[in-house]
């Protein structure tokens, strides 16, 4: 027995491909079966297993649980729920790993598993070694067994233990995410008024895509919290790993900035403590950092490589722009959307200000969203190294943590090769509109060097 995986599905997160075309069931069954012997082989017995709402995992998850049984693991069910629930249940039910089924915040006909193992993420060089195991069908042998627990009212006690927060009225988009039904049970458990949308799970997302790091889906929210005149409103991704925000004026709260305001609490109690955020992170929130006394960091992007980073700085808190914020402060250290959302609340009401005004006195600077460009996947390093290279012979100020990062008399400008899709990445923030357009034009000269077409320019 062995099995060879579509190559386009072992990311560096996780694994992730389109239902029916790149990833079918007997994949699930094969990851089971590859991931069962890497957990056996380090002494795990036992696993945690669950799923998001997508029409098609059921079946994978299915599929999944039969490669692990019979790959040697005894599994625990828990049923559909958001991606930090299962992280929850990883920590809590006395189990050594866990996988989730789900596509995340893709489209609704892509699906996908991400996975732990004793207290890590499997990820990068992991993921590639369980391709290896299918290939060679080196698998254990075994007859797991499978039981069920319902994990979803002590999750939900959990993301409430010891708040303390203000009442406010608050509007919520679930976006028809797994994450619909914890979020229905915990807004009964908040204090205040709270007004959900699409908060029943449908894998077809009829309302909008579920990625509200995306302004345009934030649209449904950004008119709730107008209607309702509401203080703000905080929205989730696919599987609930991922949070974003608008204040009582609709204004987008971006990643960084969420993570400026959840800070300031975390180095009250933890002061001269380790705060990170990625390399696409504004440069404003670690200036904020270092002022309210803590030791900013600036990490490679994507959410295993910034736990892993956590561990080994011991940081009580990191963040990214892609809306993935992590707590081990008073929580288990994964991103967990619906604890940032209860950690917001309790952070805006420990400033004594409301989100509005908190957003309103954020330094002014003017950003770019992220811009992606299309490169063949051969060249994607190599136009980052041949961009470092050419910076270097000028003498720039570059840091290099993941691709570059460049500051200068304006502000600053990033270009990374993006780990999960053959694109390069690049924005820019400045102090105005000249300064912004001064960066994109070196940064389109940079790549126009290296035979890239240009991105649009800013507007």
């Amino acid at each position: 027995m062995s099995h060879e995986f579509h190559a386009s599905i072992l990311r560096e997160y996780d694994v992730r491909g389109v239902v029916g075309d790149t990833l079918h069931p007997a994949d699930a069954r094969a990851l089971g079966r590859s991931y069962a012997a890497l957990a056996t082989s380090e002494g795990t017995k036992k696993v945690a297993v669950g799923r998001d709402g997508r029409t098609h995992s059921p079946e994978l998850e299915a599929a999944l649980i039969e490669g692990l049984t019979a790959g040697g693991l005894d599994v625990v069910r828990i049923g559909m729920g958001p991606s930090p629930m299962l992280y929850y249940a990883t920590a809590t039910l006395g189990v050594d790993g866990g996988l989730q089924v789900t596509g995340s915040h893709n489209p609704a006909d892509y699906n996908g598993c991400k996975m732990l193992l004793k207290g890590r993420s499997v990820f990068g060089a992991e993921i590639q070694d369980l391709g290896r195991r299918a290939r060679e069908g080196a698998w254990s042998e075994g007859k797991g067994t499978v039981t069920e627990a319902d994990v979803i009212d002590a999750y939900v006690d959990r993301l409430v233990e010891g708040f303390t927060g203000n009442a406010y009225r608050i509007g919520w988009d679930a976006g028809n995410g797994a994450g619909g039904p914890v979020l229905e049970k915990l807004v009964k458990r908040l204090p205040g008024e709270h007004f959900t949308i699409f908060t029943n799970v449908d894998g077809n997302f009829p309302n909008h895509h579920p990625d509200p790091t995306v302004e345009a889906n934030l649209a449904d929210l950004k008119k709730l919290v107008a209607e309702k005149n509401l203080d703000f409103g905080i929205a989730f991704d696919g599987d609930a790993d991922r949070i974003g925000a608008v204040d009582g004026e609709g204004r987008v709260i971006w990643g960084d900035q969420l993570l400026m305001i959840l800070a300031a609490p975390v180095l009250k109690e933890l002061p001269g403590s380790t705060i990170i955020a990625d390399v696409k992170a504004s440069q404003t929130l670690f200036d904020r950092i270092a002022e309210m006394g803590g030791k900013p960091l600036m990490w490679k992007t994507g959410h295993s490589l910034i736990k892993s980073k956590m561990k080994e700085t011991g940081a009580p808190l990191a963040g990214e722009m892609s809306g993935h914020i992590f707590f081990k402060h008073r929580w288990y250290g994964f991103d967990d959307a619906l604890y940032a959302a209860v950690r917001l609340i309790g952070a805006v009401s420990e400033s004594g200000k409301s989100l509005t005004q908190l957003r309103s006195e954020m330094p002014i600077s003017v950003a770019t969203p992220e811009m992606r460009f299309q490169v063949d996947e051969t060249r994607k390093f190599a136009v980052v190294d041949e961009v470092a290279a050419r910076l270097k012979a000028d003498g720039a100020s570059v840091d290099a943590t993941d691709g570059v990062r460049v500051n200068t008399a304006d502000g600053w400008w990033l270009l990374r090769a993006s780990n999960t899709q053959d694109v390069l990445v690049a924005r820019a923030e400045a102090k105005d509109e000249a300064g912004l357009h001064r960066l994109m034009t070196t940064i389109n000269n940079q790549l126009q060097a290296s035979g890239i077409a240009p991105v649009e320019a800013a507007h």
